[in-house]
């Protein structure tokens, strides 16, 4: 799909999994998927420039790879160490990069998302990745992933030999460090991991902003908490919840679009899945001007101790103090104004 928008250059680096790509037939049995790719693209876009090497990263091939400053990497290996090793190289030349987690045992493609590697759930791969990074490498996160939120079905197949007897997977590795035993795939799982990633890439490289379903584990009784939190929290500071003006379904909206069940004053998620049913708890939605009413586009989730902070500020002070706070807040309710019309009226 990037060949066909109009992208064109492409570097192809593979050694394997020549079964699971769309372009291969009988006759490309025994050569590199690298290659087979190769021959495919020329036949739909001749005039891209499609270089293949059938080679594994690693330290000694990194230059030959990520030389020429490209303007996009997309990671889809299985492999941990040579994963974690691509990443890390490529947040150390400051190379944007989109990484592809496990898509194996996962039969439910409406569950794909996209989003950083922190919040990436039930995805055994990229909590390893996350693990390696932080170890290896002091990288907490700030990789776009696209992960899937079901959870593995099946686990590792037993692995048998030409005598169809469970025989040691080890003998038949082409790749040392390789698994030979594989996580069941359904074929079109990956093909759709496939496409979110030229979709990403393709709006990017145009600059069109694309605001992607924010990974939020929250259910109703959280957003309800929300709610009646901010109607007492109305009652004792003004004496009156008469100046709410959202109901159920906006509260919703505001702590899961808007601020991603975080806190304003958080820019990356630090809780995921249970951990943020946790940090909820500790979540309340305040005005951000307090000279206007509580309403979807004047609503900020903050935590305790930071909403006194903050009702006792006024705005200029804000602005004053902490600009950079102050425009990421403005521009996030300017998104709230546009998706509920405002800015037209």
């Amino acid at each position: 799909m990037l060949l066909r928008s109009g992208v064109g250059k492409l570097l192809l680096v593979s050694v394997s999994s020549l079964n699971r790509h769309a372009v291969a037939t009988r006759d490309d049995v025994g050569i590199p998927k690298a290659h087979c790719l190769k021959k495919h693209f020329s036949l739909i876009f001749p005039e891209c420039h499609v270089d293949a090497k059938v080679l594994l990263y690693d330290a000694s091939s990194e230059e030959e790879i990520l030389s020429g400053n490209p303007d996009f990497v997309l990671d889809c290996i299985d492999n941990i160490d040579t994963k974690v090793a691509l990443l890390a190289a490529c947040v150390r030349r400051g190379l944007k990069v989109l990484s592809a987690t496990g898509a194996g045992a996962r039969a439910d493609p409406t569950r794909i998302r996209l989003a950083d590697l922190r919040e990436s759930t039930n995805d055994p791969l990229s909590r390893a990745v996350r693990h390696r990074l932080r170890k290896d490498y002091g990288i907490e996160g700030g990789i776009p992933v696209v992960f899937s939120l079901e959870k593995p079905k099946v686990k590792l197949l037993p692995f048998q030999g030409p005598s169809g007897e469970e025989e040691n997977p080890s003998d038949y590795q082409i790749v040392p460090g390789f698994r030979v035993r594989i996580i069941p795939v359904l074929g079109t799982i990956p093909a759709i991991f496939g496409q979110v990633m030229a979709s990403y890439v393709v709006t990017q490289l145009a600059g069109f902003q694309v605001q992607t379903e924010p990974v939020v584990n929250l259910d109703v009784d959280h957003y309800q908490m929300l709610h009646q939190r901010l109607i007492e929290h109305e009652e004792s500071l003004y004496g009156t919840a008469m100046d709410v003006q959202v109901d159920l379904e906006e509260v919703r909206y505001v702590a899961k679009e808007l601020w991603h069940g975080r806190s304003a004053r958080e820019q990356v998620a630090k809780d995921v899945g249970r951990g943020m049913w946790r940090a909820v708890n500790e979540l309340m939605l305040v005005r951000w001007d307090q000279t206007k009413p509580a309403s979807v586009t004047n609503l900020i989730l903050l935590k305790f101790k930071e909403a006194d902070e903050h009702e006792a500020r006024t705005l200029d002070h804000i602005r004053e103090e902490e600009p950079d706070f102050f425009e990421r807040v403005m521009s996030t309710l300017q998104q709230a104004k546009a998706d509920f019309g405002f800015l037209n009226l």
